[in-house]
């Protein structure tokens, strides 16, 4: 299927009264023509084999805004044979759910043809809105197509995941939202035909829509109407009016090259280094050039173990619950929080003891020096009358037994004087002071 059908007119629309967005005219008109969702549309993946056989059943597109949710619902509307039926999460109250549901049946029963209906934004039915829903999926009245920005396993009734199928969509990489924009400008439903775009502008607002390809697009309309045009009635777009159109200056930031990796290993060493105000600028740069916050939420899950570990083991659970609220609710509102953890990690104690223990009992099995376990902490038959026997920990003064743990005297851990880890160091040496010498 080509994107433009033969019989689009040459002239390409004016903006005025009654012209559609931009976002709108260049939605897909089938599966090949949707960018950066490969994972689940590519040649034999399974969506896409049911949406070419027409046998989709009931489905969930979860992802981030600007993906494609709504697009790939239009898609599958224009390739069913089914009858095809909207609603919104925003505007449908129940009594308006329950006509559509009911026409669905009546539909089946008069005219034998499924319905499928498409909820836009479903996350923002409540409960019972959700449970009207449920008898219609589960006897198959109705073949559900729900769209949410929000995680469907918090925000979408556990009856109703499980009656469908849940797809997550990716948000869209530079690569695919410049092959988006430069569609826009040559096709002949985008752009005034007389409009053309420099490379370095398109990549830019690629580099700044952060994933959103409606976002990308809205702002590619509104430099093309608001640039004045040349004597002779032509529009350029060069970076400097893309940059007043999304309002953002670019910054010196390559997601793939060297200022991305630069940028990153300057953060990371600000909050291991304990400067939380060169932390959060670091921060700030990588969310204004539209770095992924889920990396920056992983990276501070590693730093929280390599480099604060036990010395504040409050830091790993507190980056752990960031990492969640960042995949919970997304930008631009998970700043805040990728605020808060790096903050925190910055301002609290550093040990990298556990980091460097893990590493030096690695070594030693790398290296061929493995020990056996001793026979009183193996599983199975207790040891022969006479030998080593295991003693229950808890049963000993103050919880502790003198026994051989592992058969070397080589110390892996070794907890410094920062923070927690200064309590832990004192317990070791008064459990080590029990020990007999062997």
């Amino acid at each position: 299927m080509e994107l433009f059908d033969e019989s689009t007119p040459s002239s390409r629309p004016k903006a005025g009264a009654g012209t559609a967005p931009l976002a709108a005219r260049m939605r897909p008109r089938g599966i090949e023509d949707i960018i950066g969702q490969e994972h689940i549309l590519g040649d034999g993946k399974l969506l896409r084999r049911a949406i070419e056989a027409d046998r989709l059943g009931s489905i969930i597109l979860y992802g981030p805004p600007g993906c494609g949710k709504t697009s790939l619902a239009e898609v599958i509307a224009k390739t069913t044979d089914r009858r095809f039926e909207r609603s919104s999460g925003v505007l449908s109250n129940v009594a308006t759910l329950r006509k559509i549901l009911e026409g669905a049946v009546h539909w089946k029963k008069m005219k034998g043809q499924d319905t499928i209906l498409f909820i836009d934004e479903i996350h923002r039915f409540n409960k019972s809105q959700q449970d009207v829903l449920l008898p219609y999926v589960e006897n198959g009245d109705i073949i559900l197509i729900g769209a949410t920005t929000h995680n469907p396993f918090y925000f979408i009734n556990t009856p109703l995941n499980s009656r469908s199928q849940i797809f997550q969509l990716q948000s869209l990489n530079e690569e695919a939202i410049l092959k988006i924009l430069k569609r826009a400008v040559a096709s002949p439903l985008g752009l005034n035909e007389q409009v053309s775009a420099t490379e370095d502008g398109l990549e830019h607002l690629a580099a700044v829509c952060e994933g959103d390809a409606r976002r990308a697009l809205n702002a590619l309309e509104i430099a093309a109407l608001t640039t004045p045009p040349d004597a002779d009635g032509n529009v350029l777009l060069t970076r400097y009016e893309i940059e007043e159109s999304v309002q953002k200056k670019a910054v010196n930031y390559d997601h793939d090259e060297d200022e991305h990796y630069d940028t990153i290993s300057a953060f990371i060493k600000s909050v291991r280094g304990s400067d939380p105000n060169a932390a959060v600028y670091w921060l700030a740069k990588m969310i204004y050039a539209g770095e992924d916050p889920r990396f920056i939420a992983r990276r501070l899950v590693i730093l929280a173990s390599e480099d604060i570990g036990n010395a504040d083991p409050r830091a790993i659970t507190l980056a752990v619950s960031a990492m969640q609220a960042v995949e919970f609710i997304g930008m631009p509102e998970a700043r805040i929080t990728l605020s808060q953890a790096t903050t925190y990690l910055a301002c609290a104690p550093k040990s990298n003891a556990a980091y460097l223990a893990v590493n030096a009992a690695l070594d030693d099995i790398e290296n061929g020096r493995t020990l056996p376990v001793p026979k009183h902490l193996q599983s199975g038959p207790k040891p022969d009358k006479g030998t080593v026997q295991y003693q229950y920990a808890h049963d000993g003064d103050g919880h502790f037994v003198d026994q051989e743990y592992v058969p070397t005297d080589k110390i892996y851990y070794e907890p410094t004087s920062q923070g927690y880890e200064e309590t832990m160091r004192k317990r070791i040496e008064y459990w080590n002071s029990l020990r007999k010498k062997r």
